[in-house]
């Protein structure tokens, strides 16, 4: 049999099917529907992607007997958070919603104290997130003698060439991990684009390894809150409060309305995060003349929490420095609140409040400042300024001040701190250093020195 019939037929029929896949092709134009190839016609339609953990998990607040933990999914749902430890299996059930960005916090209790705990993430039957560094272990009752330690920063962003200080975190195996501000760099009050750098800074890999195991407590300073030197008359700010609460498991936020001010209590040392953004300027102070800085609800949070703390040690921690040495023609310190900031101190010495430390971020320089404040406090006050964790230094920001005791400018600086209540007087151990872990500088306090006489 001749295969020239059966060639003409096969090119006929080839042509034909062209035209065919080019007519549904036109029509779908026309439609507005798309072309769905016969192959793919016959598959289902309804098919969803697995529902997964995008961001974390991270362990924020820690105590002797819960712990918080922090994920974003994919889908909104309710997802189960199981802990297993020695004995015991202990599970959270929380939902993720999509008014909070799909983020969700679990809350477990009944912990035992100085006890280790691993956990995963599962949503049903199904396990959505499982490694063998999620695990977390409690700290010892806040009675019991104990070495603690902890890490501090501040102004950090994403790069590649700015990720190897978290590492350098890491390696020294903190108790905890203290943001304070500018972490990261967001400068819009826009509700979208507040949690797309929250996310985008959640899923740097080496941060995230950092918090699967360490609890993170922070509070913001300018660049997070919404804008450079910034006050509490920003519009908007009340959408960096909500991102800012979605993206964190702090102990608190605020008065549970306005403000992102919380503490936390681990071991020897108590820590005040100061809001100074969310209130400052928005009213004349409560306790001075001026405007305010801390308004009044924090002011009495600050006043009523450190009349209960029974800490040796008491860190007053904000984004801003507590002095005006800053680069030419800033106004963004406390030194723009010198009323209210003379009052807490007045406070400090009135009440006999022992053990208190400042602390500050913001100005792109290690610094350690000793201010002469016997005759007000009773004793005199130590600030300690650690930034940046990014490579940008201030050079401008070097400048003078009378109680100034160390500055250096040093990129991807941090402060290690330990403090340890196994000695009489209890002490505290602060070591200045950079991603390599050279040293830049380091202070040891004892509790006794910070005694009104």
């Amino acid at each position: 049999m001749s295969s020239r019939p059966t060639r003409r037929l096969f090119l006929l029929r080839t042509i034909a099917a062209g035209i065919a896949v080019l007519a549904r092709r036109v029509a779908g134009v026309l439609t507005g529907r798309p072309h769905v190839p016969e192959a793919a016609a016959q598959e289902p339609t309804s098919v969803v992607p697995a529902t997964s953990v995008t961001h974390g998990p991270f362990l924020g607040h820690l105590t002797p007997s819960s712990a918080r933990v922090w994920a974003r999914c994919s889908e909104p749902g309710r997802y189960s958070l199981v802990a297993h430890g020695p004995g015991a299996e202990l599970v959270s059930v929380a939902e993720a919603k999509r008014e909070n960005d799909d983020t969700i916090v679990w809350d477990l209790s009944g912990l035992e104290p100085s006890t280790r705990y691993r956990y995963e993430i599962r949503q049903e039957a199904r396990t959505l997130f499982s490694a063998a560094d999620a695990s977390f272990t409690t700290p010892p009752p806040q009675t019991t003698p104990s070495v603690l330690r902890l890490v501090f920063g501040s102004c950090a962003r994403e790069e590649e060439g700015d990720r190897a200080v978290w590492r350098r975190m890491a390696a020294l195996n903190p108790h905890a991990v203290v943001l304070l501000g500018d972490c990261p760099y967001i400068d819009s009050t826009d509700l979208t684009v507040q949690r797309t750098r929250y996310g985008e800074f959640a899923a740097v890999t080496e941060f995230a390894e950092l918090l699967r195991s360490r609890p993170l407590y922070a509070t913001w300073d300018d660049h997070d809150f919404g804008a450079n030197d910034t006050n509490g008359l920003l519009p908007g700010k009340e959408f960096a409060q909500q991102a800012f609460i979605e993206y964190h498991a702090n102990p608190s936020y605020g008065d549970g309305r306005e403000g992102v001010y919380t503490k936390f209590r681990m071991g020897g040392v108590e820590v005040f995060l100061l809001d100074t953004r969310y209130f400052a300027a928005t009213a004349p102070s409560p306790i001075a003349d001026g405007p305010t800085l801390l308004g009044t609800a924090q002011w009495e949070w600050l006043r009523d929490g450190l009349r209960a703390s029974d800490a040796p040690f008491k860190l007053l921690a904000s984004g801003l420095i507590w002095n005006g040495a800053v680069r030419p023609g800033k106004p963004d310190h406390w030194d723009s609140y010198p009323e209210e900031r003379e009052a807490i101190f007045r406070f400090l010495g009135e009440e006999r409040i022992s053990g208190v430390v400042l602390m500050g971020g913001d100005i792109h320089r290690t610094r350690v400042l000793r201010y002469d404040t016997r005759e007000l406090v009773g004793y005199p006050l130590t600030e300690l300024v650690t930034s940046p964790i990014h490579a940008g230094v201030i050079v401008e920001a070097n400048t003078p001040h009378p109680a100034l005791i160390h500055d250096s400018g040093e990129p991807h600086a941090f402060l290690f701190m330990t403090v340890d209540t196994t000695v009489s007087p209890p002490t505290l151990y602060a070591r200045f250093e950079n991603a390599a872990g050279r040293e830049l500088y380091s202070l040891t306090l004892d509790s006794a020195e910070l005694t009104a006489a």
